[in-house]
């Protein structure tokens, strides 16, 4: 003999399973859709990523840390130190680094102004 057991609210939730598989996949033009955008683009046909930024995992954070970086290798090939960039950024002389390190033009750049100290 098998026992199934359920929960209260089971029966309402396998209701709602069956009308969603039941209901049909209505074509584009009859769902209606509220393009309310996001906070970089008033709405998604107006949006200037080629891909949504919170489509991908992290996508947004990416985003936000590569424009970090472009401004500190901006800012390093204008004359600024490791230590002062980590001190604007509030981030440690390692993190400036390796923001240094995904251009490496900017760290060759400066490396080549400065004398040899020998």
């Amino acid at each position: 003999m098998i026992l199934v057991t359920r929960e209260i609210g089971d029966a309402e939730t396998d209701e709602k399973e069956e009308t969603q598989k039941n209901a049909p996949d209505l074509p584009p033009e009859y769902c209606h859709y509220r393009d309310e955008g996001c906070e970089y683009a008033e709405s998604c046909l107006r949006c200037p990523f080629p891909q949504c930024l919170y489509d991908e995992p992290r996508g947004r954070q990416r985003w936000l840390k590569e424009l970090r970086n472009r401004e500190i290798n901006r800012l390093f090939t204008g004359g600024w130190g490791v230590r002062e960039l980590a001190g604007m950024f509030g981030v440690s002389q390692r993190t400036i680094q390796r923001a240094l390190r995904s251009t490496p033009m900017a760290l060759t750049s400066k490396q080549s102004e400065e004398p040899d100290k020998h």
